[in-house]
This record gives C-alpha cells, sequence and structure tokens, in this order.
C-alpha cells in the first residue's frame, strides 16, 4: 500500500511542477530559517553549561539602595571571598576573577595587545572546568608572576603551545611573568572570555568598597543554593555596615548557566544575552514554521479542485476516506522530506551571512549531524503531518456524487478557515515589520543622541610602558605641533566601554562629613580633558596646572551628583576619598561639569566625580584630530609615539566606535530580526497567492457573467481584492498591540529610548496593504482579463 501511496506521490508533484516547486521552496526556506534560528537559540541557552560543576558554580552579586542612590553590581571586593568561605562551610571553594590583567604582552621581538587577560586565584582550576594542554593545573597559579596561557594566545607568542612552559613574557604593567600552562581556548558559549589567567597575590585587597572584580563560589554538592542564600542577609551587618553605613543591602547568589541570558547588573564580565530575546527568536521561528505550513495548506488546497473527480473516482470503486486521507498525507511528508533536503542546502548556504548577523561561529554540526539530523526530521514530520493533515481530510470528505460533477459549493466553510489561517500569517508579518520598525529607530537613536561631549574625531590609546607616561607633557606638547591635531588629553580610563567603575566617597552634608559613603563613578583627567571631549563646564572652574594643590586637593563633580546631594552651592564642598585601604584624603569641588554619558545609553548618568590624575595614572591619551586626514593623523601619532616609546605599536579606539559597540548585540538582533521580518512576509505572500488563485478559479464563472453584462476590469480586481485587503485590515488590528507590548518590554532594556509612535504602526499597515494588493493584483487582473466566453463554455 506504501509503495502505491509514493507511486501515486510522485506522479502528481511531476504532474504539477509549478506548484510543487512552489511549496517545496516554500517550506524548504522555512525550514531553513527555522533550523538557523533553532541553533541559535540552542546556543544561547547552552552558556556555561560545558563545566563539570556548573550546577554547583554560583557567581556573588549584590544590591544596595539608600536615600538617592542605589548599586547593583556584578562585582564585589577582593576581601568578600575570604569572608564568605569563612563564615558559610556550604561553601567548598571560591575563585576570584579581576579583569584587569591585560595590556601589552611581550616575548622576545612580538608583541601582542591582549586586553582580553585576567588575575585569578589558583583555586580557578579546581572550580571551573578549563582542560590542561600542558602544564600542571594543581601548581599553575600558586606563585606569583605566573601566566596560564590559552592555546590561540600561545601558538601567536611561540607558534608551539608545547614550548611555552617555562618561558617568561613581559608587561608593561607588571613584573615579567613565566609560563605555567596552557589550556584549551575557552568556548564561545562562556559568559566570561579570556585569552590568559594570571596569578592573583594571595593578600590582595583594595578595600570592602573598590569592587573591582567578580566572586565565585563553588558549594558542596549536598548544599541547596537557596538555603544558603537565605542565611546571607547576616553578612551586612557583619563585615559592610562599618564601611557602608546605613542602607538596604542584600546579596544574590546567581547559578552560573544562568548568568548569560539573566543577569544585566552594573559591570558585568562581557556582553550577556536577552532571554527576551531568546524568546523572541523562537517565537519567530515558530511563527515561521507556521507559515509555511499555512501555505501549503492554502496552496494544496487550490489544487484539490482539479482532484475532485480523482477523488469521487477513487470512491466510486470502493476507497474508504481512510485510505484517502493516508494517500494524501504520503503525498504531504514526502513534499516536506523534500523540503527538508532543501532547507538544509538553504541553511548551509546562508550560515555565513547568519553567523554574521547574530555574531557567531556556529555550524550545523555545532552539536553533532544527529542532532541536527533528528531537528530536520522532527520539523520534516511537525510540516508534513500537520499542515497535511487539513487538506487530506478536505479532500477526503467529499461525497462521490459531489466530488464526481466538481462541485465546491458544500465546502464554503472551509474558505473561511483558510481565509482565518491567512489573517494569522499577516498578523505575524505585520507584528514583525512594526518591531523592526521600532528596533531600526531606536539603534538610529542611540547612535545619533547627544552624549554631552562631542564624540567626532576623537581617538584613545593606551599609553603601555612607564616612559611615555612619565614624560605625558612632552608627548602631548609634540602632538599638538601638528596641524593635524586639534586637542590632547591624559586620563585614566577610556569611556564608552562600559567599565569605569564605582568608588564609595564620603561628600559634605550641612558642613558635615557624614560617616557613610555614597557610591559614584570616578576616574581621573587632566586640565586638558575639557576641552578636548568638548564637555561644558557649568559652574566653577576646571583644573589648572596653575594651581598645584588641585592635584590631590580638587574634585570636578558633575550635575547628577550636584543634584543627587541637593547642594545649593557646590563650589567648596569636601569630598573625602580613599588613598589606600584605610587612609584618606580630602579634596574640595571647584567645578560642576554638564552631564555626559561615560557608558552607553543602557546606563543612565551616573553621579560622576573627576580627579586629576597620578603620573602612573595618566596612561590613556585621547586625541582630537582634524576631520578629513585620518589616515595622515593616525601616522603622525604613531610616529610620534614610538619618540617616546620606539617598540611601541598603539592599538587606536575611536570614541563613537567605543559606544556603538555597546549596541552590538542589538543591532545584529535587530538585522537578524529584519531578515527573517522579510522571510515571513516572502512566505506569507505565497500563502496569499494561493488563497487569490483558489479564489478566481472558484469565481471563474462568476467573473464571466459579470463581465457579460459590462462590467469592467477595474470593478472585477476590486471585487476580488477587497476580501483579501479586510482580511490584512483585521490582521493590522490584531497585530498592532501585540507588537506594541512586546517592543515596550524591549525598549525598557535602555535607560533613553524612543517614544513608540503611532505612525509606525500604520507604516506597517500600510506597507502590509500594498504587499498584500501587490500579492493578489496579478490574480485579480488575469481572473478580469479572461475571455467570458472560455469561463461560460461548460454553462
Amino acid at each position: 500500500m506504501l509503495r502505491n501511496y509514493l507511486k501515486i506521490a510522485f506522479r502528481n508533484l511531476w504532474k504539477n511542477r509549478l506548484f510543487s516547486t512552489l511549496n517545496i521552496v516554500g517550506m524548504g526556506v522555512g525550514i531553513a530559517a527555522v533550523g538557523l534560528m533553532t541553533l541559535y537559540v540552542w546556543h544561547e541557552l547552552s552558556y556555561d553549561r560545558f563545566h563539570a560543576n556548573a550546577n554547583r558554580i554560583f557567581r556573588v552579586v549584590h544590591y544596595a539602595q539608600w536615600a538617592g542612590g542605589n548599586l547593583q553590581l556584578a562585582p564585589t571586593s577582593a576581601p568578600f571571598a575570604d569572608a564568605l568561605k569563612k563564615e558559610y562551610p556550604e561553601i567548598e571553594k571560591t575563585v576570584r576573577l579581576h579583569p584587569e590583567g591585560g595590556g601589552m604582552i611581550t616575548y622576545k621581538d612580538k608583541k601582542i595587545e591582549a586586553n582580553d587577560i585576567m588575575f585569578a586565584d589558583q583555586s580557578v582550576f579546581d572550580v571551573f572546568t578549563l582542560p590542561f594542554l600542558y602544564g600542571n593545573p594543581a601548581a599553575a597559579l600558586t606563585q606569583p608572576q605566573r601566566i596560564v596561557l590559552t592555546k590561540s594566545l600561545a601558538e601567536k607568542l611561540f607558534g608551539d603551545p608545547a614550548k611555552a612552559i617555562g618561558q617568561t613574557v613581559e608587561f608593561s604593567n607588571n613584573f615579567p611573568n613565566t609560563v605555567a600552562g596552557v589550556i584549551a581556548d575557552i568556548p564561545t558559549n562562556s559568559h566570561v572570555h579570556f585569552s590568559a589567567l594570571r596569578s592573583l597575590p594571595a593578600n590582595y585587597t583594595n578595600g570592602w568598597q573598590s569592587f573591582d572584580l567578580y566572586t565565585y563560589i563553588l558549594l558542596n554538592k549536598a548544599t541547596d543554593a537557596k538555603a544558603l542564600e537565605a542565611k546571607l542577609p547576616g553578612f551586612f551587618p557583619k563585615y559592610l555596615k562599618k564601611e557602608m553605613g546605613e542602607l538596604t543591602y542584600r546579596m544574590e547568589l546567581q547559578p552560573l548557566p544562568s548568568i548569560h541570558l539573566h543577569s544585566h547588573l552594573d559591570y558585568e564580565a562581557g556582553a550577556n544575552g536577552n532571554s527576551q530575546t531568546v524568546y523572541i527568536f523562537a517565537l519567530v521561528a515558530a511563527l515561521i514554521l507556521l507559515i509555511a505550513g499555512i501555505n501549503y495548506v492554502n496552496l494544496y488546497t487550490v489544487r484539490s479542485i482539479g482532484r475532485m473527480r480523482e477523488v469521487g473516482v477513487r470512491k466510486a470503486i470502493g476507497s474508504h476516506r481512510s485510505q484517502l486521507v493516508g494517500q494524501f498525507i504520503t503525498e504531504s511528508m514526502l513534499m516536506a522530506l523534500l523540503a527538508s533536503v532543501v532547507g538544509v542546502v538553504f541553511a548551509n548556504m546562508a550560515l555565513p551571512l547568519f553567523n554574521e548577523l547574530a555574531d557567531k561561529s556556529l555550524s550545523l554540526t555545532t552539536y553533532g549531524p544527529w542532532l541536527m539530523l533528528g531537528v530536520v526530521a522532527l520539523f520534516a514530520l511537525l510540516l508534513g503531518a500537520g499542515s497535511g493533515l487539513y487538506p487530506a481530510l478536505f479532500l477526503s470528505g467529499f461525497r462521490t456524487v459531489v466530488a464526481l460533477k466538481g462541485q465546491t459549493s458544500s465546502k464554503v466553510g472551509g474558505i473561511g478557515f483558510r481565509k482565518a489561517l491567512v489573517v494569522f500569517q499577516f498578523v505575524a508579518a505585520v507584528g514583525l515589520i512594526a518591531c523592526s520598525w521600532v528596533i531600526y529607530r531606536q539603534m538610529g537613536y542611540v547612535l545619533q543622541k547627544d552624549l554631552g561631549f562631542n564624540k567626532e574625531q576623537i581617538l584613545t590609546f593606551h599609553l603601555d610602558s612607564d616612559a611615555p607616561r612619565k614624560q605625558i607633557q612632552s608627548l602631548k606638547e609634540e602632538l599638538r605641533k601638528s596641524p593635524l591635531i586639534e586637542a590632547v588629553s591624559a586620563a585614566s580610563n577610556p569611556i564608552g566601554n562600559n567599565n569605569i567603575g564605582t568608588n564609595g566617597l564620603f561628600f559634605e552634608q550641612n558642613g558635615v562629613m557624614p560617616a557613610t559613603t555614597q557610591v559614584v563613578q570616578k576616574f581621573s583627567v587632566d586640565p586638558d580633558y575639557l576641552n578636548t571631549l568638548q564637555i561644558k563646564l557649568k559652574q566653577g572652574r576646571n583644573f589648572s596646572e596653575s594651581f598645584p594643590a588641585d592635584a590631590l586637593g580638587a574634585v570636578l563633580v558633575n550635575e547628577s551628583l550636584v543634584k543627587k546631594m541637593g547642594w545649593q552651592s557646590p563650589i567648596g564642598k569636601r569630598v573625602k576619598y580613599f588613598l589606600g585601604k584605610d587612609e584618606t584624603a580630602e579634596a574640595r569641588v571647584v567645578g560642576v561639569v554638564g552631564d555626559f554619558h561615560t557608558y552607553s545609553l543602557q546606563h543612565k548618568i551616573e553621579p560622576l566625580v573627576l580627579q586629576m590624575p597620578a603620573p602612573f595614572e595618566k596612561d590613556n591619551l585621547y586625541v582630537r584630530i582634524r576631520p578629513g586626514n585620518t589616515a595622515e593623523a593616525l601616522a603622525y601619532i604613531k610616529t610620534v609615539y614610538q619618540q617616546f616609546d620606539p617598540t611601541a605599536s598603539p592599538g587606536f579606539h575611536f570614541l563613537d566606535e567605543n559606544f556603538s559597540r555597546q549596541y552590538k548585540a542589538e543591532q545584529k538582533q535587530g538585522q537578524l530580526l529584519l531578515t527573517f521580518t522579510i522571510l515571513a512576509v516572502l512566505i506569507a505572500c505565497l500563502g496569499l497567492f494561493g488563497l487569490a488563485a483558489l479564489a478566481a478559479e472558484a469565481r471563474t464563472k462568476e467573473i464571466g457573467v459579470r463581465k457579460v453584462l459590462g462590467a469592467s476590469v477595474v470593478s472585477i480586481v476590486t471585487l476580488l481584492s477587497q476580501d483579501f485587503l479586510k482580511l490584512v485590515v483585521i490582521a493590522i488590528i490584531i497585530a498592532t498591540p501585540l507588537a506594541w507590548y512586546a517592543m515596550n518590554t524591549w525598549l525598557q532594556s535602555f535607560a533613553y529610548k524612543i517614544s513608540i509612535e503611532w505612525w509606525g504602526f500604520a507604516l506597517a499597515g500600510l506597507l502590509a496593504i500594498c504587499i498584500a494588493l501587490m500579492t493578489v493584483g496579478y490574480q485579480s487582473v488575469k481572473a478580469a482579463l479572461m475571455n467570458p466566453v472560455e469561463s461560460l463554455r461548460s454553462e
């Protein structure tokens, strides 16, 4: 029986080649799109699960709130690890990762800028799964000035990673480091990435309020994380209250596998994903799969009129309905199987573009060929059985006499069902169009918004060695000699990378210095900083080399800090800050600067303190170059810099690129969503095309009669098109609130965002109407131009 089903199915596919091609290509595109989306979602959900103890590893994060301020931080301070281990026996191991271990790394004549190196405790190899290729994991970081390289960095430095052990590499910002091990490269599905790990001194500390590193804990096997978390409120009064004063404080344990998708705190270790994005992409994948299936239903049903007599003949000679259903389901499964093959080919062809859009490096066999085949087989089964069921029941349900006569009037209800399917398709299409439009506008907004300074034509680069830092003034003066250079400044940090950090400072209130600190952003800048970035000075004066006391005794604050402190006259207010663990110093506010963004627009402008840098802090240079001669300016800067550090090779970073890099994930997601929106719309148009063809074929004789009675081509095209426009309008009404809700939720991740305007949804609806008109227009015009003699011949 199955052999007979397959033979007839192949004959019908070949007989209706155009219809079969449309269906197979449409389903193939759907399977390719869904397959790639599934690969993306699977990869996002797999983060950090490669660690053997992933279910027992937690990251310690904390939240605090007080009158006029709050913090929500991924990093903690150095003392947390030992205190937690001492206080809670449920903790088996702790490990700290400090992100400031990178810089220019030198081996003989090779120089590599590696900014993704971290300091770590020796216990890092006990907590995380980091396979050693060479070296002893038990002793790799037990001594100071040791480094463990990843395979890729070892190959860059030594060619053969096996030759790395025992070699010495130089860092400009630290002592020489001896290579003690080589580990496998960190998988892409890790929330934290590094090219090497360096020894973190066992007694390293910057005090309780220097939140500059990440603390992870490994729990004992029998420990319930929730039960341990319930004990954590006792930690604050015992260890932190003396330092931070009265405030609402909460510590949290984040399960390692959930960090990538569910953690969006300040100062994350890297660019995390978003669970909402995964849900959206999973939904889009499901919608595309449904749209492809609906297309099959509509296109198959279009051809059903031509097969009614076949059904009638089969019933007349004794075929049961179950046999007819089996025949049509077999045809559907065969088409789905062929579409799956086409889908795999399309997916493989589109994978490079998909990886570029998604910022991934996936392959169809990333998780093994059997999983890929299983997913494709599942999609084929869902599409084949699911979408073929309705046409099978529809065709096999005709009564014998009706089928032999080719009458369809008894199946009017089926047309209503198919129209409902088209409405569903266009709900998805209109919603995706509207969402893509909102994402496009938001990305344009964040890239063009005034940041409080002029980001154009400003580049930064790091001074890797001490020599140029000690001659920073001479370096600046030499650079200014060129007409290509407009301004130069030195600072302790480049902005726009979302990594300035926070500090606890004391601020005078009502003439009294309080006992508790306020957590603010703080970094150091020289007197040329405001001019170089064209930041406005609102009150007071700028730093000045003419006032030697400014070096330690003066600060600039931004408007947000003045507002937060409630200062009516901020100039002259005292600020106390930490010089070391227990040593403090006082400074006075000499000026107030306009608010400017140091972080991307996902973050609000925070209270900020600017201080003059110590000599060792002048390790980042800001240079404003004249427009139009970028290449010449970069060459000149490099030449001048190498006069002060002959072996240096500066890495230039433009400020506008620093900021735009923070939106890379959202931009990629928007591009990916737009691509799949276009696919969804195209696939939906195939379904609408099928329904239009069905309507035109079903009303052939009506059209003939109308033409004989004098109806014009325009009136007939309007008659056939208006029903479909009604469907699209219904879809727009349903899709608009759904899309608004989805985009309003997405925009909440930005502190600064656009307003969702009604006209964006109106444009999406208008575009959908135009697409629908173009889709059904061909069939409508074709039917309207048909010779009425041909359509009425059988009457």
